[in-house]
């Protein structure tokens, strides 16, 4: 019959991907992530085989499902939507086509042997839930409304946030926002620092260059200078009137100088006058400094409800604030704190063979 809804599993590499793209483009829910771009700059930098679980009823695409498969040196491999990033997870036009699309995500798990499912979708804003409900210290999804113009956006912010942004530049700080690769490279440098700083594995090289390969003019490159030098750096992805700034750094000695005050400005004010109406700042534990952070901008908490399967038990498990664990690997802080001693060189050389496995 041509309303029978049909499943599809497909590499990317072997989907029209420009079908998939257009769908993507139209459905309210999508992300600068859900894009091929994403998948392709995983599949080229970092070797992982990307997929698509595609649903049409008759001829019209009707639902979508990017995943990839992440094999690591030892154990069984996992299926994500997606990884590197906070959310991606299934667009579909009804509830039977997301049904159908979980099924055949599930299915691919099954066949290929892999160790688990993991499904990452956004969620409700938290001022719509019982916050004292919220334990624990739980990831949220900041996310803001832009106006018209940079104009209408400075006047929002309050004076406080103001004074902070022009003092960056009475500080003698100037901010560029380009689309060029070299500027990809001057990001890098202070991202790199900076990860090594933070005790964890940077990603490599080769990842923001295949990501600028495959976004093109729809990734951005924010950079904070002081004189020639440097000093803040972070990268906007965009799709239509959508906008995520999934990585931004500064250099630590500089920040009395505020230079991510003045990042984010640059950033924010550019974005709002290509005609973007949301920002999505990323990832925050909720009530913690970065999340303080991006709420002095405008940004309000929504959930991220991360569901995974067991394949082999074929049960799901409780979807789950990003974010919840049962407690803190005591060996963590002690693996930061030797990560941190580290050259920068030799940091750079280990961190990206062992993030490429590191799906957060």
């Amino acid at each position: 019959m041509a309303d029978e809804l049909q499943a599809r599993v497909s590499r990317v590499s072997v989907y029209p991907v420009e079908e998939y793209d257009a769908y993507v483009a139209n459905h309210p829910l999508a992300t600068p992530y859900h894009y091929s771009c994403w998948l392709t700059a995983v599949e080229r930098a970092y070797r992982h085989t990307g997929w698509l679980v595609t649903v049409h009823r008759g001829s019209i695409l009707c639902g979508v499902l990017p995943l990839v498969e992440i094999k690591t040196p030892v154990g069984r491999s996992n299926l994500i939507s997606l990884p590197f990033c906070d959310l991606a997870g299934v667009l579909a036009d009804d509830c039977d086509v997301r049904h159908l699309l979980l099924a055949e995500a599930q299915s691919l798990a099954d066949t290929n042997r892999a160790g688990g499912l993991e499904i990452r979708q956004g969620g409700a804003a938290l001022e719509e839930l019982d916050l004292k409900s919220v334990s624990g210290s739980p990831k949220v999804r900041m996310l803001s409304s832009l106006p018209s113009d940079a104009t209408a956006l400075f006047q929002s912010f309050k004076p406080k946030l103001r004074s902070q942004i022009r003092k960056a530049e009475k500080n003698g700080l100037t901010s560029e926002v380009r689309k060029d690769l070299d500027a990809v490279e001057q990001f890098y440098n202070v991202f790199a620092w900076n990860m090594r700083r933070l005790g964890s594995p940077v990603h490599s090289r080769a990842w923001f260059r295949e990501l600028k390969q495959a976004y093109g003019d729809q990734m951005l490159v924010g950079l904070v200078f002081l004189d020639d030098q440097p000093v803040g750096a972070g990268i906007v992805l965009l799709a239509g009137s959508k906008a995520c700034i999934p990585w931004a750094s500064t250099l630590e000695k500089y920040n009395r100088l505020a230079p991510n005050m003045l990042l984010y400005w640059a950033l924010l004010s550019h974005v709002c006058e290509r005609g973007c109406t949301s920002f999505d700042y990323g990832r925050s534990t909720l009530g913690e400094g970065t999340y303080r952070f991006k709420k002095q901008w405008g940004a309000k908490p929504y959930e991220l409800v991360w569901s995974k399967w067991q394949v082999e038990k074929r049960v799901e498990s409780e979807p789950e604030r990003s974010g919840h664990q049962s407690g803190v690997s005591r060996l963590r802080p002690i693996a930061e704190e030797i990560w941190r001693r580290l050259p920068l060189a030799v940091a750079n050389w280990i961190g990206p063979k062992l993030r490429r496995y590191i799906t957060l």
